[in-house]
């Protein structure tokens, strides 16, 4: 749950624009371990008026499906403050194999006032770290949180993240700028290095999670969209502990 937590928040490139315009917009990803293709993600948002919704889906495919296939479809709506999203409702349906999760999560200006988990999580073994109502302020969705409005520095910033189960920080550095292509579409990218770190609802001393907060190597590549002028992903690179893994646009509105 929570890297595949993590690979949505990376994967995610959207737009927002000016109050008053109607806009619909679609962002596609591959997503690959090494050389091996193993994913396809997809983004599509709609923005009326002062609203905004992000529907997302996420599908293995080729080798990985023999093993286990895993796939993702997320949601999340709110209302347009400026450039920036504030989530009220974040859904997330998450599928590996025969098992299903859902998790859905309410949002009041950036503080969290409900969340609900089908099926209820069973009782957790004592090195489970909990969630505290003081980590629920002041939080964003995995979704919104990586649209940067234009005008602002991209990175250094630290995001918030709570996805229903867990809360994370994602700390971003500037690493400076690098040229990227994302299908026909050509550009610059801001690059900023990612630091994962995670703070409560995981299980202390997990191999996962203790991997990911003492890689190096991190990246998540930022450019300015052609038509909404905000900043948004196209590149992402994680360090696991079966390889790398790439998420790259393959559509993109540069």
């Amino acid at each position: 749950m929570r890297f595949a937590s993590l690979a949505f928040a990376l994967a995610a490139s959207f737009a927002t624009s000016a109050a008053g315009e109607d806009i619909s917009y679609r962002t596609d990803y591959s997503v690959s371990l090494g050389a091996l293709p193993i994913a396809k993600a997809s983004f599509f948002t709609e923005i009326n008026d002062q609203n905004y919704k992000i529907s997302a889906n996420f599908r293995s495919y080729g080798l990985v499906d023999i093993i286990s296939r895993i796939s993702g479809e997320s949601t999340v709506s709110g209302q347009l403050s400026g450039q920036r999203m504030r989530a009220q409702h974040y859904r997330l349906v998450y599928q590996a194999g025969k098992k299903t999760s859902i998790y859905d999560v309410s949002y009041d200006n950036g503080n969290v006032t409900k969340t609900t988990v089908d099926p209820p999580p069973k009782p957790r073994s004592a090195n489970w770290i909990p969630v505290t109502d003081a980590d629920l302020k002041s939080v964003f969705d995995p979704i919104s949180g990586l649209i940067v409005p234009d005008g602002e520095a991209v990175c250094p910033r630290t995001l918030p993240i709570y996805d229903g189960e867990s809360r994370m920080d994602i700390v971003m550095t500037p690493k400076g700028t690098r040229s990227f292509t994302a299908g026909d579409v050509e550009g610059e990218a801001v690059v900023c290095g990612i630091r994962y770190v995670p703070k409560s609802g995981f299980r202390k001393g997990r191999k996962d999670i203790e991997y990911l907060r003492s890689v190096t190597g991190m990246e998540i590549w930022f450019a300015k969209t052609a038509q909404l002028k905000v900043y948004a992903p196209v590149y992402a690179r994680v360090p696991t502990r079966m390889g790398t893994l790439y998420v790259t646009a393959v559509k993109f509105d540069g």
